[in-house]
């Protein structure tokens, strides 16, 4: 042993008092753990003349091992400047070897090579230190490297060989290289070593060999090492195997084995979700007798396990009570959250977190971008994406991918399409949200570019990307298509019940309900998706009757119907006005406890006001207590349906001392019950509104209700001026608003050019050609009526005959212009001309024959008059229900004459009569109408 003089000052620590000290007492300031202390002690030895003879192995040995445990790379590089400068030609193996270990266990792999390589002879020790090295560093093919060399040079492997190699194996999933090890391991006799069993356990585990695993583990006799039990809990719970998991933890309870807190994590992974809350309190119960002190890993296993199960108040609980929180504890509360939808939470906690001093890293980062997207909150997911950008975070495919999503969710599909091309690399997952991204937000031709890129680039298409391109089919409206995406489904062999449904959907959105009811056919086991799909189908269709009758079917199966259903089935009932079946459903969603909030509240509501109930809809409306913007907006435009112009505006103030922003829909109810209420003022009024005080740019429906007002009260010029003036071209809808009101008002010229242009921009509406054709028939000229309907004819279109119902006894009854194929036709005729001689005789009336827009001689005008559909509605409504209200459904805007009937007959027969036209309600009593002839 040498005793050489210090050359210089070895160590970088502050002056303080010298203390007297020896190797021994050295020794016994290292296991006290304070780095600073040991080398001041060590300092002191050097200085002190009087010191004892230093031993370099036993003095240096004890330090390098400190500074491995607490990974002090730059003290642990300083005791080996130290032991070159002063021991330059002193040549230790065994501190060579704890220089490897120290290097190895900081994380400093090169240096710790460097010191192996230098070695001229080596130790198993020495081996051993530098297979850690490799596997602690995240190099396993190093480790496997160094054993097969081991292996070439004739080493002697110990039981401590094998750990660090099989680790190497499970980081590579490797089980082959695996087992050879298990095959050396058992030849050398140490298969029954309990720390070398568990990491066969372990390693057989990690590469998805459960079954080696088990038997390894049912074959160890006396269970005794709490280590082998936890590699078979995390085993199981890391492969989803719950029950297996906790199991394990049970039979580990039934042994006495001490738990620790490697056991607590692992077994509360296995409590997955709401299933397992009991189970994980239990654990959390255990956890709190065994230790007053609530461990930091275990603290975040806890949190986590809340999370998973719903229970974020409990989350809370337990991390409120953590006195030492690190990164994961913040993160794992803010990442629960978000799982659970609590969206507005997870941004109050990222203030928490920020006011509490914490940095952000890639996790936060990505919770709080998705909690963003979910808000619509741009601003904020700028800021974050911003800081992404700031912190290199941004690189990160996650952090890309959950930002991509952020911008798609708001509605900011430049940023997103911008962020996705300057992505370094893209996965599977970027193109599926960019293609999703695109799909929602009506940027279909670019959502189908992007699919077509992905199929160019030759990678396998998901369920959940085709659901995507399905959703842009169904917004195109092009069944070619749907067609081509159909038959590609079937032959990559992806139709699963989620795109089964979803192909419903698409052909009933496209107009095709052949194809729609036979892929509902198609579906072997159906589930409330699939009926609900097929009943949006028929609504989407204007087959209410038979989305009824499915809804009715349904009770025949042990489903239960979600809300989505019902607001398909409420729409069907509104479309129908058939009261007594929307009350049913009301019922059935009473009894079945559903919350009346959101969609399903507004749905109630329209169902009321559509089938003519606005009472009805006013005291469900005042009874819900959470009123949303939905809601509000279902109110208005209920009142606008009903001629109510004012009651609406009224609505639309009180929403506004409510705190709530209206929204494009929301000015869209305001100005359509303006519209039918003739408030030209206040129609004005409110597009300013919305322009200067919302800033929302009027769509072209907004411009139309503005001009059919404008229409309806014969300001035609002023009409016509403001639609030249519009910031675009006007749309056929827009010119239609303009020819209605020149067909009432008999402005030919006018009417001339809103005809033209009716027909140029929409020229396979058959609404369109009927009216244009009115307006010529108004004006008696024949020859350019038969030409539009020559040319309507040649399109392969037809008018829509006119059509009412109404709802007697629980039945739908449906009449046609002059139809006579009721089984009481007979009766209802007969009863239809007593009511009309009654009328003529002591009201006065006379029919208005200009009003049928025919060629034909005034006889037959007279008898085409008397046949109209709301006529024979209310014959038979008269002959089978006396007493009470006649609600009567038409599907086109009603007549003047039959308008005038109508009143004349809530006069002198007494009967309330509630009609629906294709415009809006009216109300009829003692012979007056509640939209003051304004319609």
């Amino acid at each position: 042993m040498l005793n050489k003089p210090q050359l210089n000052p070895p160590f970088d620590i502050p002056k303080i008092s010298p203390k007297p000290v020896n190797a021994c007492s050295l020794k016994e300031i290292c296991k006290q753990r304070d780095l600073k202390e040991v080398f001041q002690s060590l300092n002191n030895l050097y200085n002190d003349r009087n010191a004892l003879v230093i031993y370099p192995d036993e003095t240096y040995a004890q330090v390098l091992e400190l500074c491995a445990s607490k990974k002090a790379l730059s003290q642990g590089k300083q005791i080996h400047a130290h032991l070159i400068k002063s021991y330059h030609v002193y040549e230790s193996l065994f501190l060579d070897t704890k220089l490897v270990f120290m290097y190895g266990k900081c994380d400093s792999l090169p240096d710790a090579e460097k010191v192996f390589d230098k070695m001229s002879q080596r130790t198993i020790f020495t081996w051993n230190a530098m297979l850690g090295a490799y596997v602690s560093n995240g190099e396993p093919l190093g480790a496997l490297g160094t054993y097969r060399e081991m292996q070439v040079l004739g080493i002697s492997v110990d039981a401590f060989t094998f750990p660090c190699v099989l680790k190497a194996c499970a980081m590579l999933k490797d089980v082959n290289c695996g087992a050879q090890v298990h095959g050396v391991v058992t030849k050398c006799g140490y298969d029954s070593i309990p720390f070398v069993v568990n990491s066969l356990v372990a390693m057989y585990a990690k590469c998805y060999d459960l079954d080696k695993a088990m038997q390894l583990f049912d074959r160890t006799g006396e269970k005794e090492d709490v280590v082998l039990w936890n590699s078979m809990i995390s085993a199981y719970s890391a492969y989803g195997l719950s029950i297996e998991a906790l199991g394990l933890l049970r039979d580990m309870q039934k042994t006495s084995q001490v738990t620790n807190s490697y056991t607590f994590v692992a077994a509360l992974q296995a409590c997955e979700n709401s299933l397992f809350r009991k189970m994980g309190m239990e654990i959390h119960a255990a956890i709190l007798k065994s230790s007053q002190n609530l461990d930091v890993y275990v603290a975040n296993a806890l949190i986590s396990m809340y999370a998973r199960c719903g229970r974020m108040s409990q989350a809370t609980g337990v991390f409120n009570q953590l006195e030492n929180k690190d990164r994961v504890s913040w993160n794992s509360m803010l990442t629960g959250f978000v799982q659970n939808g609590l969206y507005k939470e997870a941004m109050q906690f990222f203030h928490r977190l920020q006011g509490a001093g914490k940095k952000l890293d890639q996790v936060s980062v990505i919770s709080v971008v998705a909690a963003s997207g979910r808000l619509g909150n741009l601003l904020n997911g700028k800021e974050m994406h911003a800081y992404a950008i700031k912190n290199g975070f941004v690189s990160d495919l996650q952090v890309g991918n959950t930002v991509i999503d952020m911008y798609a969710k708001c509605c900011c599909v430049d940023y997103m399409g911008r962020t996705f091309e300057q992505m370094p690399d893209k996965d599977f997952i970027s193109w599926t949200t960019v293609i999703a991204g695109n799909a929602q937000n009506n940027y279909h031709v670019k959502a189908l570019a992007f699919f077509r890129e992905v199929q160019t680039k030759g990678m396998d298409v998901d369920a959940m990307m085709i659901g995507s391109i399905l959703l842009v089919c169904s917004g195109l409206k092009c069944m070619s298509q749907v067609k081509e995406i159909h038959g590609y489904i079937t032959r990559k062999g992806l139709s699963d019940l989620v795109l089964q449904n979803a192909i419903v959907d698409v052909y009933g959105e496209c107009g095709n309900i052949h194809y729609a009811r036979r892929m509902f056919e198609f579906i072997e086991v159906k589930d409330v998706v699939s009926w609900t799909s097929m009943i949006s189908s028929y609504v989407h269709n204007g087959l209410a009757n038979e989305a009824l009758e499915l809804f009715y079917s349904i009770n025949e199966t042990s489903l239960e119907l979600d809300s989505v259903a019902l607001v398909s089935m409420l729409s069907a009932a509104a479309s129908l006005s058939a009261l007594k079946k929307g009350k049913e459903i009301h019922g059935f969603i009473l009894r079945k406890g559903f919350m009346l909030e959101g969609y399903l509240a507004s749905s109630l509501v329209d169902m009321y006001a559509c089938c003519g109930a606005i009472e009805n809809a006013y005291k469900l409306f005042t009874c819900i207590q959470n009123k949303g913007l939905v809601l509000w907006t279902s109110m208005i435009n209920a009142n606008g349906l009903h001629g109510r112009g004012k009651a609406a505006i009224d609505l639309f103030y009180k929403m506004e001392d409510e705190n709530l922003i209206p929204d494009h829909i929301t000015f869209l109810a305001v100005l359509y019950a303006c519209s039918h209420a003739g408030l030209i003022n206040e129609g004005k009024r409110f597009l300013d509104i919305m322009r200067h005080k919302y800033q929302l740019e009027p769509w072209p429906e907004h411009y139309a209700c503005l001009v059919d007002l404008l229409g309806r009260a014969k300001c035609l010029e002023e009409a016509y001026q403001f639609v030249k003036n519009m910031p675009f071209e006007p749309t056929a809808e827009i010119w239609c608003a303009i020819l209605g009101a020149c067909r009432v008002h008999s402005n030919k010229e006018l009417g001339e050019i809103a005809a033209q242009k009716v027909l140029q921009l929409d020229s396979m509406n058959p609404g369109n050609y009927v009216l244009v054709s009115n307006v010529f028939a108004a004006s008696g000229r024949w020859k350019d009526v038969e030409q539009v309907r020559k040319r309507m004819k040649g399109s392969g279109l037809k008018k829509t005959p006119g059509c009412s119902w109404i709802e007697i006894g629980n039945k739908l009854h449906t009449f046609i212009a002059r139809d006579k194929s009721h089984p009481k036709s007979d009766e209802i005729y007969q009863k239809l001309a007593q009511i009309t001689e009654k009328l003529e005789r002591e009201g006065g009336y006379v029919p208005q024959t200009k009003l049928v827009l025919h060629n034909v001689e005034e006889e037959e005008k007279v008898q085409m008059l008397y046949g109209h559909s709301e006529r024979l509605a209310i014959a038979f409504g008269l002959l089978n229900s006396p007493v009470g209200t006649l609600r009567i459904t038409k599907n086109l805007r009603v007549c003047s004459d039959c308008h005038t009937f109508c009143k004349l007959v809530s006069r002198f027969f007494g009967q309330e009569l509630v009609v629906r036209d294709a415009n809006r309600f009216h109300h009829f009593k003692d012979g007056v109408c509640s939209c003051g002839d304004f319609w």
